[in-house]
């Protein structure tokens, strides 16, 4: 038996729980149309992006020859430059309300949602409140 089966296995491993995104550049997008609107859908159907992924990636690898309107999860700053240098636009694809609620109120202030703030309850008890009222 090879020796890493008989080793025990210890601490965490974060593998179940890694998004695994696919990743498309630049000089792939060129096989399409000025002015398409390239998405998840038109990617597989084109047969660029295959298999079960979290969302789409795209990279700057490459020369944009033409302006492209590019719906994908996840954009490289350098891919930003070059598809807005081409005359492309770029649209983020949400996920999730609750994650776009959270997100929309940190980047419109600039700093972390602040936090509900729980009342501290009040340790005197029933009898003692009708006491102090009836004092006053």
């Amino acid at each position: 038996m090879p020796l890493i089966r008989r080793l025990p296995k210890r601490g965490f491993n974060n593998a179940a729980f890694h998004k695994r995104y696919a990743i498309v550049n630049l000089d792939d997008l060129n096989a399409f149309k000025a002015g398409t609107a390239v998405n998840e859908e038109l990617l597989r159907e084109s047969k660029l992006v295959r298999g079960h992924f979290v969302g789409i990636k795209i990279l700057g690898d490459g020369e944009l020859k033409h302006g492209l309107k590019v719906e994908a999860d996840k954009i490289s700053a350098v891919a930003r430059e070059k598809i807005e240098k081409a005359g492309g636009t770029i649209t983020l694809r949400d996920r999730g309300a609750a994650a776009t609620d959270a997100a929309s109120t940190e980047e419109s202030s600039g700093a972390p949602a602040p936090k509900a703030i729980a009342k501290k309850k009040s340790k005197t008890s029933a009898k003692g409140k009708k006491k102090a009222s009836r004092e006053s």
